[in-house]
């Protein structure tokens, strides 16, 4: 009967240890920190993205980063004028709507077309520091902060990094846009420039 007992109270303590270990497991996860945490996991937001899928080029994007004061009274306005030309650069370069993709896959590996050019490569995300890290096969590797959502990115680059990829990607060659597009980066300190995309279902 002793035995008995010494197992039913052991038996006991054990069930009110996995109780109360239950009790503060769930008091973590619904405080309000580790929740939002979950849900950001859960939708994407926050500490991760979700970039699979296959997404075209709807046009330009501009940013200005730069911390001149007069430069930034007026960078709405430039930042407009900027895209503006540098879609119409990327159009003399063969970059026009529907007409550039990446393709990202859960595998971490990518591919970026330009027309009938596909070039292929690996990607990373770093929540840290939001930004992207592609590495192409060719060993050309560049980041660019990403801005995405469930069906639009946006890839924005160091101006210089753009224009290797550019040049890289092979599209029509046309040193003028090129130019162009160098002296805009340089008209405002700290400019990134990209695309932006949206996701395909085909």
């Amino acid at each position: 009967m002793k035995h008995f007992r010494t197992h039913f109270f052991a038996a006991t303590i054990l069930l009110l240890t996995a109780n109360n270990m239950q009790a503060q497991s769930l008091k973590d996860i619904f405080n309000s920190g580790n929740l939002s945490n979950l849900m950001n996991t859960v939708t994407g937001k926050g500490e991760s993205i979700n970039m699979v899928g296959n997404w075209k080029y709807t046009g330009a994007a501009v940013e200005l980063e730069s911390d001149n004061i007069l430069q930034q009274a007026g960078g709405a306005l430039a930042s407009t004028v900027a895209e503006t030309k540098l879609n119409t650069q990327l159009a003399k370069l063969g970059i026009k709507e529907g007409q550039l993709n990446f393709v990202f896959n859960a595998d971490s590996t990518f591919t970026s077309t330009v027309g009938k050019r596909t070039m292929s490569g690996t990607y990373s995300y770093s929540s840290s520091t939001k930004k992207v890290s592609l590495r192409y096969l060719t060993l050309l590797g560049m980041s660019a902060k990403i801005d995405c959502s469930s069906d639009k990115m946006t890839l924005l680059f160091d101006a210089k990094k753009l224009l290797k990829l550019l040049t890289l990607m092979g599209s029509k060659s046309n040193s003028t846009s090129m130019k162009t597009i160098s002296a805009l980066a340089k008209t405002y300190d700290g400019m990134l420039m990209g695309f932006d995309l949206k996701k395909s279902t085909k």
